[in-house]
């Protein structure tokens, strides 16, 4: 099936990205449109990814210990 873009900026736009990506304006179409779709599928939220690695460092037993800040300072020769 033939593509037929009516839309002067439509028809910019594809032979842009088909130059930039070195394909073809039809080719170019389908990869704007796969990313698109890809963009709007539904995204885990950010607290959601998180949650592992915010269990983890609260797994982490807490020593009551205040930092040594000479300690650390002498790592680094200062």
């Amino acid at each position: 099936m033939p593509l037929n873009i009516r839309s002067e900026a439509g028809n910019r736009l594809a032979e842009t990205l088909a130059s930039r990506a070195g394909a073809s304006k039809t080719e170019a179409v389908r990869i704007a449109r796969t990313n698109e779709l890809a963009r709007q599928e539904p995204r885990v939220p950010l607290a959601e990814r998180l949650k592992p690695l915010l269990d983890e460092l609260a797994a982490i037993p807490r020593t009551g210990l205040d930092a040594d800040k000479a300690f650390y300072d002498s790592l680094n020769d200062e």
